[in-house]
């Protein structure tokens, strides 16, 4: 398996979740795109969930419409996705330099998950302090969402 080893750019934007539920829930809810679009405002995601796969996002974000891209970096089952991100509503142009590279970690505690994400390429504190706010909303929606199916 191919692993790429990416150095973080520019801010990093960091948050984490415990949720209360074992980590093959937790990942399956991160893979599947009908659950995507439960907690992830309504996002339709279209992935392969392959290393180097493309992977889209759309939907509508404070009334605009939206369709977000990237690819698969990295993708190891039940512990870690690593995809690059580019949004054109940021206004910048469509090259490397303007892309995100989002990490997201499980760890297995017990009955519980932990969930760690990170955001690089955030050009200022602002934009990282926003990136986390939104990825919070995300986190404690992922949150709600797998609990709520743990009977």
């Amino acid at each position: 398996m191919l692993h790429l080893v990416t150095l973080s750019k520019g801010l990093v934007a960091k948050t984490s979740v415990t949720i209360n539920t074992p980590v093959a829930r937790v990942w399956n809810a991160l893979v599947n795109p009908e659950a995507i679009r439960q907690y992830m405002f309504g996002t339709k995601v279209v992935p392969e969930w392959k290393n180097g796969s493309p992977i889209t996002w759309k939907g509508v974000w404070e009334g605009k419409e939206y369709e977000d891209h990237g690819v698969i970096l990295d993708l190891e089952p039940e512990n870690l996705i690593q995809y690059s991100h580019f949004s054109p509503l940021a206004g910048l142009p469509d090259i490397s330099e303007n892309y995100h590279t989002v990490t997201i970690q499980l760890s297995e505690k017990g009955d519980q998950t932990l969930l760690s994400l990170s955001q690089d390429n955030n050009p200022t504190d602002q934009a990282r302090e926003h990136s986390e706010k939104n990825w919070r909303m995300m986190l404690d929606s992922l949150k709600k969402l797998v609990e709520g199916t743990n009977h």
